[in-house]
C-alpha cells in the first residue's frame, strides 16, 4: 500500500512570493493546502506547475483576521488531506503608517493577520500531531525587524511579535514541532516602484543585487527538510539586515523628494 505524499499547507499560498513556494514544493513532491483570503486560485505560472508535477492540492479560503475562521481553516484542510506536515505561514497584511499615525484597529489588524493566525496555526499543527512524528512550522518574517524604522509600523511590530513567537514555539514545542523562520527583503515590486528606482535600490543592498521569490522559496523548501534545524531565521535579503535604512525602501531612490 502506497503511502500518500506529505501535505503541506501554504498561507495565501496562490500568488506572488506564496506561488513560487508552493511551485517549489510541488516540484519537490509536496501535497498541498493553498490558503487565501477570498480567493485561493493559482496565479497563471504557478497553475502551470502544479499541472506539470501532478500535484493533488485544493484551495481554501479563510479571512486571517477573525480566529474561527482561522480555526475553520485548519478542520477544512484536516478534512480533505490529513494532517499537514508542513505549516507556511506566508500571508500578511502591509499597510502604511507610522507611530504617530498608527491606529488601535490598524495595530489590531497587523496582529490579528501577521501574528496571531500563525502562532494559532502552529499551535494547532502541534496538537494534531502525533508524539512519535515530526512536523515543522515556518513563518515568513521581514528584514526590517534586524533594523526596524518607523515606516509600516503596524506591520513592523506585528513582524518583531511573530519573530519573538517563533523564538519562544521552538523552545516550548520540540521535539514535536520545529519553529523556523524566513525573513526575506526587497523581492516583488508593487506599483508604488518605477523601474529606475529598482535598479538604484539594487545598488544599495550589499550583495548588489534584490532576492527572487525563487531564492526564498529555496530557503522554506531546505527549512522544511532540515530535521535537525530549529528556532533559526534565514535571510534572503541580499544582506540588506547588515545595514540600517532611515525610510522604508518604497520612500528611498525615488526620482523626486523623499516623503517626509
Amino acid at each position: 500500500m502506497s503511502t500518500a505524499p506529505p501535505l503541506a499547507l501554504v498561507t495565501a499560498g496562490g500568488r506572488r512570493v506564496g506561488a513560487a513556494i508552493c511551485a517549489a514544493l510541488a516540484r519537490a513532491g509536496w501535497r498541498l493546502a493553498i490558503h487565501g483570503r477570498t480567493d485561493a486560485t493559482p496565479e497563471p505560472a504557478l497553475a502551470a506547475v502544479l499541472a506539470e508535477t501532478g500535484a493533488t492540492w485544493a484551495g481554501f479560503t479563510a479571512d486571517l483576521c477573525d480566529p474561527a475562521a482561522v480555526d475553520s481553516l485548519w478542520r477544512d484542510v484536516c478534512a480533505w488531506g490529513g494532517v499537514p506536515s508542513l505549516l507556511v505561514n506566508n500571508a500578511a497584511l502591509f499597510t502604511n503608517d507610522t507611530p504617530a499615525t498608527a491606529t488601535a484597529e490598524s495595530i489590531r489588524r497587523h496582529q490579528a493577520i501577521n501574528c496571531e493566525a500563525p502562532v494559532r496555526l502552529t499551535q494547532l499543527l502541534w496538537q494534531h500531531t502525533p508524539d512519535a512524528a515530526r512536523a515543522c512550522s515556518i513563518c515568513l518574517l521581514d528584514q526590517r525587524i534586524a533594523q526596524p524604522n518607523a515606516d509600516q509600523f503596524s506591520y513592523t511590530l506585528s513582524k518583531l511579535a511573530l519573530a519573538g513567537a517563533v523564538r519562544v514555539l521552538a523552545r516550548s514545542l520540540a521535539p514535536r514541532l520545529r519553529v523556523n523562520a524566513v525573513a526575506p527583503g526587497l523581492t516583488l515590486p508593487t506599483d508604488d516602484y518605477t523601474a529606475d528606482q529598482m535598479q538604484r535600490l539594487r545598488a544599495d543592498m550589499p550583495l548588489e543585487t534584490l532576492p527572487d521569490p525563487a531564492a526564498i522559496a529555496s530557503a522554506v523548501l531546505w527549512l522544511a527538510s532540515a530535521d535537525q534545524v530549529t528556532n533559526q531565521t534565514l535571510y534572503v535579503d541580499a544582506g540588506a539586515h547588515m545595514q540600517y535604512y532611515a525610510r522604508d525602501f518604497m520612500f528611498m531612490e525615488t526620482d523626486g523628494p523623499t516623503p517626509a
